[in-house]
């Protein structure tokens, strides 16, 4: 991949595993916690396509809120872990590759940013949280459009501020909608495939498809 300026990567599912805080509470949840974990998910991203096209827009810590509540009351969940459960979005967890990996990226010399749905004050709390305070050199986040990803506005946000050409743009995500958004925006898009999923039909084919971000190294 030639001409690469900037690599921009999505937050939740990409950098963060969007399951560690569920899964810090297994003890209490039980057998149910991965599937609870995954219907959070489901429903959080549902909620900021349909608020999207409503144009009713909530901040994402509002919408992670709201779709807890839904999937507490939908596997039962005590009530009283609402807190606990919601407080560990802050401090989620990178996979294991991500340190190592932005290190070497920032070692030459790329220009590193996140593009996500998280607030800036979420994103600022797990970058903290995860020691990635150094490698960043943006933090880009859709409140500056007040519209979910994958509306074009979103993805122009980084153009903008860079003053550089998309496809001088290398764009990471585990979500097909947002590989596709991006990609069809006109970035080159890599899809972060870490689960064997099947790819979306969404008018796109990703640039390369890698099992985890240490495979950056090796095509960029």
């Amino acid at each position: 991949m030639k001409n690469i300026k900037a690599i921009i990567f999505d937050a939740y599912g990409t950098l963060f595993d969007v399951n560690s805080a569920a899964e810090i509470c297994k003890d209490k949840i039980g057998d149910r916690w991965e599937p609870f974990a995954n219907f959070w998910r489901t429903t959080q991203l549902e909620y900021t396509w349909l608020r999207s096209l409503m144009r009713r827009h909530k901040d994402f810590w509002q919408i992670t809120e709201d779709s807890l509540d839904k999937s507490m009351k939908a596997f039962s969940i005590d009530p009283k872990m609402k807190n606990e459960l919601l407080n560990l979005y802050t401090t989620l967890s990178t996979y294991k590759e991500v340190p190592e990996t932005l290190k070497i990226l920032k070692e030459k010399k790329f220009k590193l940013a996140i593009l996500s749905n998280g607030t800036p004050s979420l994103l600022n709390q797990l970058i903290k949280s995860n020691n990635l305070d150094n490698l960043f050199d943006d933090l880009f986040s859709i409140e500056d459009v007040k519209i979910y990803k994958p509306d074009p506005k979103v993805y122009d946000i980084p153009i903008k501020k860079y003053q550089i050409e998309k496809n001088e743009v290398a764009f990471l995500s585990a979500n097909t909608w947002d590989v596709s958004g991006g990609g069809n925006y006109g970035y080159n898009s890599i899809w972060v495939n870490r689960n064997k999923n099947i790819f979306d039909k969404l008018d796109y084919t990703p640039n390369f498809e890698i099992r985890d971000l240490s495979k950056l190294i090796d095509i960029i």
